[in-house]
């Protein structure tokens, strides 16, 4: 077996195997995930509660048997290349194989514009695929593969429990689950930020742990403000734990941006990957892993966007075509609202398909900055099948775009780089939330106890006061709060982006007059940082991964250093 990952219930699973009469030799979760496996086959694979992602050589069947964990925590890709099946946890680690020629795959850049991420099935690199998370993958002798979906989240709410006997009832998971993820043969970190999910959790480990150390980074923009660094440092001094924090400069964010798309495999539109790899880097220091408060949100209905059908339920009654014609008038007069009337007049799948919606490019957008679009399809197409299997079971609307979420925001956006950051400095991120036990507990909340039009996480935040200070349970979502606006207009910065829009790479794959466009939008006033960066990020991944083939080992952005350029 090769196996990346951890079981963290394995010590109940070897005892049944024991109590079946199955001997172990070792004290290692490795040797009971390969002996369930032999004993139970693939119906081991609903016993277990962790993150993973193996492959096992079944001799007696002549198979080899893969697979991934429920939600997609640990990445798992593969190509079939001259009837050879390679398969690993990185995607580089594929390139350096003799069978693979790189081809960049076209139809992902074109959806990445609109997602943020890579999220199709196929990867960046043509040929190159990532197993769905809970799904297992059986390649058998003669060539045939049989993917196999294992698990899917079903919802069953309580709607006649009250809130307090659901938070009590959270509480109790997320007490369990930390118990869990704190089972280790090294020193367990929690990361610390300003938001519930963090304080929560950290809180709660510091319970089985008080002398447990936290991490958090902030931007030194904001050093002396209420920011990040301020917050975990109150809620630490409240909790008697430590912390260790530091600010990000703009220079360090600068010279980490090629290493974090390096690390990322695939390029990443997300600035807040960039302070991810800084807090790893600062937990890295000194513990080997750390509590990471992932999934929270997509659990419980953490994002604002959520109150969105809420809002929009209160004009269902008008016909679409006149909250079109609203909404239309609103936009030629410069007014806020639009939005507001344009999603009352449609269904959620209609606009919603990640938490990229607004900030990242439309498909006009993007067909009219590619030099050579491939009219791929729209990005809730490519949603679809996620959302009419959440219609089956009869999801009501914000439950919908958590259900698109897990598939998509959550595997393809959130994890990935929570798993390549902290692997970039060999740090092991652990996510209590994402623990089985735990969405089965989330799944039987009714939406009132989720998301109300006044509030997100009701019943998380009820559950958070069992372990932190009121203020802090009632606190708004802020994300992280990255100075990415300012940033890029600044005389300097703006020349250094526009060096790259008028590079050889964004020759060939760009509309540069548009890039540019974006470019002076931003400098007069309007917000295109997002969608720059996006843009940015791309041509720096694609330099390191087709043109250079090589790791950005001398690059210094923040001294004007970048790599010799070759021949494209």
């Amino acid at each position: 077996m090769v196996f990346n990952g951890e079981i963290y219930n394995y010590r109940e699973i070897a005892a049944a195997l024991v109590a079946e009469g199955w001997e172990l030799s070792t004290a290692s979760d490795t040797e009971v995930l390969l002996t369930a496996y032999i004993a139970w086959g693939e119906a081991a694979l609903e016993k277990l509660r962790g993150m993973f992602a193996f492959a096992i050589w079944d001799r007696p069947h002549n198979v080899l048997f893969c697979a991934r964990d429920y939600f997609g925590i640990k990445p798992f890709y593969y190509t079939i290349q001259n009837d050879q099946f390679i398969f690993a946890s990185e995607i580089k680690a594929i390139l350096e194989h003799p069978a693979y020629e790189r081809e960049l795959n076209r139809e992902a850049l074109e959806q990445y514009l609109s997602f943020q991420f890579s999220a199709l099935p196929e990867t960046f690199f043509k040929g190159i695929f990532k197993l769905p998370p809970a799904h297992s993958l059986t390649v058998h002798r003669n060539g045939t593969i049989e993917l196999k979906r294992y698990w899917e989240p079903s919802f069953n709410e309580e709607k006649d429990r009250p809130l307090d006997e659901a938070a009590r009832a959270i509480d109790e998971a997320m007490a369990e689950s930390v118990q869990y993820h704190n089972v280790a043969d090294v020193e367990v970190g929690s990361f610390l930020s300003s938001g519930i999910d963090s304080s929560y959790m950290a809180a709660r480990l510091a319970k089985v742990n008080p002398d447990v150390q936290t991490f958090t980074v902030g931007f030194a923009e904001y050093e002396g403000e209420r920011d990040e660094v301020s917050w975990a440092r109150e809620l630490a001094g409240i909790l008697d734990i430590k912390n260790t924090s530091k600010h990000i400069s703009q220079q360090e964010y600068w010279d980490a941006l090629p290493f974090v798309q390096w690390h990322m495999d695939e390029p990443s539109g997300d600035p807040s990957a960039v302070a991810l790899y800084f807090v790893d880097q600062l937990a890295a220091q000194q513990v080997k892993a750390v509590l990471s408060g992932e999934g929270a949100d997509e659990f419980f209905g953490g994002y604002k966007i959520y109150q969105a059908p809420l809002a929009s339920s209160k004009l269902s009654g008008l016909p679409a075509p006149l909250l079109r014609a609203g909404a239309s008038l609103l936009k030629a007069l410069n007014l806020r609202g639009a939005n507001y009337l344009e999603r009352a007049s449609e269904t959620v799948a209609d606009w919603y398909y990640t938490n990229a919606n607004g900030v990242a490019f439309t498909v006009e957008e993007r067909e009219r900055v590619l030099k050579a679009p491939l009219h791929c399809p729209a990005p809730q197409t490519v949603v679809a099948n996620v959302y009419n299997e959440a219609a089956s079971k009869h999801l009501d609307h914000p439950t919908q775009m958590q259900y698109v979420d897990l598939f998509c925001w959550l595997v393809g956006d959130i994890l990935l780089k929570t798993d390549k950051m902290a692997m970039a400095h060999s740090l092991e991120s652990r996510v209590p939330f994402l623990d089985k036990k735990m969405f089965e507990m989330a799944a039987t909340l009714p939406l009132d106890q989720r998301v109300t039009p006044e509030q997100t996480k009701v019943a998380l935040r009820q559950a958070s006061t069992c372990a932190i200070p009121q203020s802090w349970a009632q606190k708004e979502k802020l994300g992280f709060p990255v100075p990415m606006v300012n940033w890029l207009r600044d005389d300097e910065n703006h020349r250094r982006v526009k060096t790259w829009f008028s590079g050889p790479e964004a020759e060939q794959f760009f509309n540069t007059d548009e890039l540019m466009r974006l470019l002076d939008e931003h400098q007069n006033g309007a917000d295109r940082s997002r969608k720059i960066f996006m843009v940015w990020m791309f041509l720096i991944w694609y330099r390191m991964y087709f043109v250079e083939q090589a790791p950005p080992t001398n690059w210094r952005f923040s001294e004007g250093a970048e790599p010799p350029l070759k021949e494209i």
